[in-house]
């Protein structure tokens, strides 16, 4: 059931990449990087298919990652290596959303960054500038992110030249606009909120959290560099609405705690979302 869901996660993920290329990104000309954006440039220069492109893109990538990087690319890796180039030929039906370049730039970023980001939480990938990342750093010492970047700006900087500056800076802003919202769908939108509580009266603060907000605390051992003097520290992860709450019921005990919040991007486990 697992390998079920994961395949129909990259299913889906690359449904969504397929509509927002044909609906948005490729009719208003943004090659937002990579390999699809690269077969953006060369359909309007060739008349070349972006499926076909994307695929014989990807063929000497996988052979160049199967020789150098070693048999660690997955079945789900090749699935939707491959799986993407189909659904865009399988969805050129799609209409033209928009033609306005703002709107088709933002929203064309969003559905590419919730494809990769449902795609990447199924443990998939859709190979191009990962793939081409992970040789750039076996060969030159890049770390795969920044060797993803300079793909993605060459590809970027050569739509520039083929189609104008402003079609190229639309693009900076779509590549922008996807890497976070990759980050919103693998991370997930609940933010919850964490808590170092340092106070004289840590038991009792312990006991109020756990009976009047339902939650759980772990004590640390700290010293003061100052003083000397060993105290315990209190550790706490609440969701958003319990924070207020929580800062309530500490300075109820302790009105001269020292308290420092901050966010937490995702919390997995009891009382938070599920690891599965």
């Amino acid at each position: 059931m697992r390998l079920i869901k994961e395949y129909t996660m990259i299913v889906i993920g690359c449904f969504i990449m397929a509509i927002s290329l044909n609906g948005l990104l490729i009719p208003n000309k943004i090659a937002a990087g990579g390999v699809s954006g690269l077969a953006t440039v060369l359909y309007y220069l060739f008349g070349l298919p972006v499926s076909i492109t994307i695929v014989v893109v990807n063929i000497p990538l996988f052979i160049a990652g199967v020789v150098y990087l070693g048999k660690k690319f997955g079945v789900k890796s090749l699935v939707g290596t491959y799986l993407l180039p189909a659904l865009i030929a399988f969805t050129e039906w799609t209409p033209v959303f928009t033609e306005d370049l703002l709107l088709a730039t933002i929203f064309g970023g969003v559905l590419m960054g919730v494809g990769l980001g449902i795609i990447f939480r199924a443990g998939g990938s859709t190979g191009g500038t990962a793939l081409a990342g992970q040789l750039l750093n076996k060969f030159f010492g890049f770390t795969v992110g920044q060797s993803i970047l300079i793909i993605d700006f060459l590809v970027i900087a050569f739509a520039g030249m083929v189609f104008n500056a402003e079609l190229a800076m639309y693009a900076l802003i779509s590549v922008y606009v996807t890497g976070k919202v990759i980050d919103l769908t693998q991370q997930g939108f609940r933010v919850s909120k964490m808590a170092y509580i340092i106070s004289n009266n840590p038991q009792e603060i312990s006991e109020a959290i756990l009976y009047k907000l339902n939650r759980g605390a772990t004590s640390l051992k700290g010293k003061g560099v100052y003083t000397g003097e060993k105290r315990d520290i209190l550790f706490c992860v609440v969701s958003q609405m319990e924070i207020a709450k929580l800062k309530e019921i500490v300075y109820e005990v302790d009105k001269k705690a020292f308290v420092v919040v901050s966010d937490v991007t995702e919390a997995l486990g009891e009382g938070f979302s599920s690891i599965e």
